[in-house]
């Protein structure tokens, strides 16, 4: 009997976005092939795995997502921030190849991480010290 290795994880979370990447990448996601190359999933289909994830923006792509929650809410449509991003994928996924091009291609791009800001003091460990003895 031949045992198969299984690769350590990393307990980073860049280790486990890593990991749910490559994860993504060799298993096939349910649908229909379209003949663009895009795949069609039913409304049937209960969303699986969720990821948390984080990203920058500039405040002003980020104050329109408030103005588009508002119209939402004017429309009658309740809509959380993540539901309103997901849903700008589903169009951005339709649009014709040259479409996505130019709608990319307009989109300004910024420097990734976490912005300039005040930094973290890092807290001290406390020892069990007393005063004039020695351990």
């Amino acid at each position: 009997m031949t045992k198969t290795r299984i690769p350590a994880r990393s307990s980073t979370a860049r280790g486990k976005r890593r990991a749910a990447a490559a994860q993504r990448q060799t298993t096939p996601k349910a649908g229909v092939q379209v003949g663009s190359g895009r795949k069609e999933t039913s409304k049937n289909v209960k969303p699986g795995k969720v990821i948390r994830d984080s990203f920058t923006m500039p405040v002003a792509d980020y104050e329109l997502i408030g103005v588009l929650k508002k119209r939402c809410i004017g429309l009658g449509v309740a809509i959380r921030k993540s539901e309103l991003l997901r849903a700008g994928l589903a169009v951005l996924d339709r649009l014709a190849d040259a479409s996505l091009a130019q709608v990319v291609a307009a989109v300004e791009s910024v420097k990734t991480g976490r912005p300039p800001g005040k930094k973290k003091k890092k807290k001290k460990k406390k020892t069990n010290r007393v005063a004039g003895t020695k351990q």
